[in-house]
């Protein structure tokens, strides 16, 4: 029996990173940290090898409908729901049985079960193989919810077949549950969850890159694990990228130099905004404006780049904060820094607000891609968030700063040097070809 996974994309054969082979940077792609999704890689290792698989990541026209499929699974995020629909619809015009799953059927089921057999929500591993089982037996049911959170010990190995430009993960959830956020607002995602050690270490002892990403939600959840972990990992001779919040970051130098000691390169961090009343209605309370340049620094002393992201549009924004940011940015002498549209994602505190208070523009899902505000901010127009957040990006990548960057990168090492200067070559690029809007 054959399987056929589909991770829907728009994709643009010399700009897209997601696949190393035929993109612009597959010479970078060897230095630069991938972080592509590890779902399907997840669900293949949750697969019985009777079946085979096939996997294809892409648009309408890169799919083969004429395949001798049983089975098709499609994962999407919100901006490729529709596309995600349009491939499955066809797929079952053909009598090929479909199942949907991701952060937007989960939030939306009833909405993805109109274009579906099934439509798993939330986490796989439990329900996946129940899946398999109850098709094989023709019985496959409209849904399949999870009814716990998956245990750390039963979240298995990426299947090394689709694991290519896949990270490590560590830890499952993140117990802060932004408002804004799509991932901690699914079910059970809040809840946080530690793998054994010993696992994660094998995980990464047996990676074939020498430099991966921690695709956890968050290493800085639970610092006495994570400390552990780097210490089990300091001989093992890799770098990597990990995600984590700034005020632990800041106040905790025994987990930094850590960090650093155990080979990585640099954090991603979500600063979201420097104004303190933007971030308190949102729920993010693990973010201090006061303590971000303190923070900022000891990350940079103990020779870690920072790869942050900035977003725009909270209800406290005012056109000011622009340049509010971009001098925090010069202050700080962050390494990357993003501006980001905020994005109502459906199932969040956030989108229920918005949607209650007449505020949401369209709910057509590809314009939820952050090139264009989809809702009414407080205190300025759509249009007036999208010019501003576009110029701050464009701001951050003349070629001036983008040169002082990677040359600053170079007192870090050779892979921070290279994150920086592959991003930044990137962007440029984008910014040549008028690509780049808001988007990271």
């Amino acid at each position: 029996m054959k399987i056929l996974f589909v991770s829907p994309a728009h994709t643009d054969s010399i700009l897209d990173v997601s696949d190393p082979d035929k993109s612009f940077f597959r010479f970078f792609s060897r230095f630069v940290f991938l972080r592509k999704p590890m779902t399907f890689s997840i669900l293949a290792a949750l697969t019985p090898e009777k079946y085979s698989i096939e996997l294809i990541e892409g648009g309408f026209n890169d799919i083969n409908f004429d395949g001798k499929y049983d089975l098709v699974g499609i994962t999407c995020a919100t901006v490729y729901a529709h596309l995600a629909y349009e491939i499955a619809d066809e797929f079952r015009r053909r009598n090929i049985p479909v199942v949907l799953g991701g952060y937007h059927p989960s939030a939306l089921p009833e909405e993805a079960k109109q274009h579906a057999d099934a439509v798993v929500t939330g986490e796989a591993e439990e329900t996946w193989p129940q899946l398999l089982n109850d098709f094989e037996k023709g019985q496959l049911k409209p849904f399949y919810v999870p009814i716990r959170p998956v245990s750390p010990d039963l979240i298995p190995s990426p299947c090394k077949l689709y694991a290519k430009g896949v990270g490590i993960q560590a830890t499952r959830g993140c117990p802060n549950r932004c408002e804004f956020c799509s991932i901690s607002n699914m079910k059970f995602r809040n809840i946080f969850r530690t793998r054994p050690i010993e696992v994660v270490v094998n995980e990464i002892r047996m990676h074939t890159d020498r430099i991966f990403v921690f695709q956890d939600d968050s290493l800085t959840v639970n610092p006495k694990y994570t400390k552990q972990l780097f210490r089990e990992i300091k001989d093992l001779n890799k770098k990597f990228l990990a995600y984590g919040n700034i005020n632990v970051l800041g106040r905790d130098e025994e987990l930094l130099k850590l960090a650093s000691d155990a080979g990585c390169a640099g954090w991603l961090i979500g600063f979201e905004s420097v104004c303190q009343q933007s971030l308190d209605s949102v729920g993010k309370k693990t973010n201090k404006v006061s303590e971000y340049l303190s923070s900022v620094k000891k990350l940079h002393d103990y020779g870690m780049i920072i790869e942050s992201s900035f977003v725009f549009g909270f209800d406290y924004d005012t056109p000011e904060v622009f340049m509010q940011t971009d001098e925090f940015v010069r202050k700080g002498e962050m390494d990357l820094p993003f501006a980001l549209i905020l994005i109502p994602y459906p199932g969040t505190p956030v989108f229920e607000r918005f949607d209650g208070e007449g505020r949401i523009l369209t709910k057509n899902w590809s314009e939820y891609s952050g090139e264009k505000a989809v809702f009414k901010p407080k205190n300025m127009t759509p249009e007036e968030l999208f010019t501003y957040t576009s110029e701050l990006n464009k701001l951050w990548r003349q070629t001036p700063r983008s040169i002082r960057r990677i040359l600053k990168s170079l007192n870090f090492g050779f892979y921070p040097f290279t994150e920086t200067a592959g991003i930044e070559i990137y962007f440029k690029i984008l910014n040549l070809t008028g690509k780049f809007k808001t988007r990271k």
